[in-house]
């Protein structure tokens, strides 16, 4: 049967294909049939590889040495967050193939064209300077502390290597994420290995109790669900005829593995001893031999790379859904570059006390995504069986019921539920042992608000 392009959509002009090192053109128009390619296999290293990464390391770190859970309470806590944003991840990544467009794009049929522009902005924060930051800022200690280098000069140098890949675009990207995968692979096994067998699972935790549990819940959601703002990323060239399930099954495996297994590796490690918050990245490789620590420091600089070629790409799809407007050719690339121009930036600051920054940097991540996903998967069950490809470049669309949950989403649940060191909720205050359920409760009341307020939609 032939697929014919949807009309009254804007169809990216340009030849690009499956060429790896062409500068791909456009910006978030949506993909011609002519230029589909791949299959969904190619997603399983598409995400692991960006997962293989020191930032999962640290959140199994932060639910014992933070959050003060037992060694097997951090497991249980690893593995319900991850595979709930995991799950996520893969229900939006199978809409990709047929949609044809970026997932920041697709939500304008949630929020509207313009009241799109909420989540776009803060994603362009979160991914192209948050999480940019964020891994910048492990690559570069990680290359500092293997190679002695001024901290400031590795975080140039990582930088540089993260930029050039967003600026080439999709497929260097992908193609750069299957030829790391099999090394950062290797290296963290054998790294695996050790820390587990040296690791003691008995450890009793300092008491985290409930609260640590739901902290790590958010904090392992947080950063699963962080990748699905980014889904149809990385989907939309795939030939609209494969198999939904194959996208979303490869998706959310490429997630919900790595990320498991690494984040339990980081829970062992706090178990063997060591400054894993202080210096989190000395006190890991700490553990290790010689040879095994020096690779693990490469891997990790690799990983960073790695994580921050997908931010820097999906930063820049972002800030063009909220309608930069550049040259054609260059508008995609030329934004990926400002987006790491500015998460470099950032990532100087956060050079030193890295490992609170993150640990907050988590908890607010997670505490927008809960209500978007809310919104985005309930107007997508609403719409089953709807044709609405057209309304996503109309500039007259307008659902307000979206924003309008979004962010009574995300203000109840902080205002009531937040527990951080700059601001603690109001049940948090009285009963601390709820800990932070700030996702949770924004991910309710979001999804409750938006059905009530269908009326609204169209």
């Amino acid at each position: 049967m032939k697929v014919l392009e949807p009309s009254g959509v804007a169809v990216r002009e340009g030849e690009y294909g499956d060429k790896v090192t062409a500068v791909e053109p456009g910006g978030v128009e949506f993909i011609p049939l002519s230029e589909r390619h791949g299959s969904p296999r190619r997603l399983l290293w598409t995400w692991m590889s960006p997962n293989l990464e020191f930032a999962t390391i640290f959140l199994g770190v932060l639910a014992v040495a933070a959050f003060g859970l037992s060694f097997w309470q951090a497991v249980l806590g690893v593995v319900v967050g991850t595979g709930l944003g995991a799950l996520s991840h893969g229900v939006l990544s199978a809409r990709g193939p047929s949609a044809g467009v970026p997932q920041m794009v697709l939500g304008r049929l949630s929020f509207g064209y313009w009241g799109n522009l909420i989540p776009s902005a803060l994603n362009s924060v979160a991914a192209g300077v948050g999480w940019f930051a964020v891994n910048s800022v492990s690559g570069a200690l990680a290359l500092n502390t293997l190679t002695g280098l001024p901290a400031w000069l590795c975080l140039v140098i990582v930088v540089a290597v993260m930029v050039a890949l967003g600026f080439f675009g999709h497929n260097l990207v992908q193609a750069f994420e299957r030829y790391a995968f099999p090394v950062l692979a290797v290296i963290f096994a054998v790294t695996s290995v050790i820390i587990l067998s040296r690791s003691q699972p008995g450890f009793a935790g300092s008491g985290g109790g409930l609260g640590g549990f739901l902290l790590t819940v958010g904090a392992t959601f947080g950063y699963a669900a962080g990748w699905n703002p980014y889904a149809a990323d990385y989907t939309r060239y795939l030939p609209p005829s494969v198999s939904k399930r194959a996208v979303g099954l490869s998706a959310g495996l490429g997630v919900f593995v790595p990320c498991v297994l690494l984040e339990v590796v980081g829970a062992a490690s706090v178990t063997i001893g060591g400054d894993a918050l202080g210096q989190p990245t000395t006190a890991f490789t700490g553990h290790l031999p010689g040879f095994v620590a020096g690779l693990t420091l490469l891997a990790i600089t690799l990983g960073a790379i790695s994580a921050n070629a997908i931010n820097v790409y999906s930063g820049a799809m972002s800030l063009l859904t909220m309608g930069v407007r550049l040259p054609l050719t260059l508008r995609r690339a030329l934004t990926a570059v400002a987006c790491g121009v500015a998460g470099f930036l950032v990532a100087l600051s956060g050079l030193q006390d890295a490992g609170h920054k993150y640990e907050s940097f988590l908890l607010v991540i997670s505490y927008w995504i809960g209500p978007w996903l809310a919104v985005v998967l309930l107007d997508r069950y609403l719409r089953r069986g709807e044709e609405s490809g057209a309304l996503l470049y109309d500039r007259r669309h307008t659902n307000w019921a979206g924003p309008i949950a979004m962010v009574t989403g995300v203000v109840l649940s902080v205002w009531l539920f937040s527990n951080q060191e700059l601001y603690v909720g109001l049940v948090p205050q009285r009963v601390p042992a709820v800990g932070d359920i700030a996702f949770e409760i924004g991910f309710l009341v979001s999804a409750v608000v938006y059905y009530a307020l269908k009326p609204l939609r169209r």
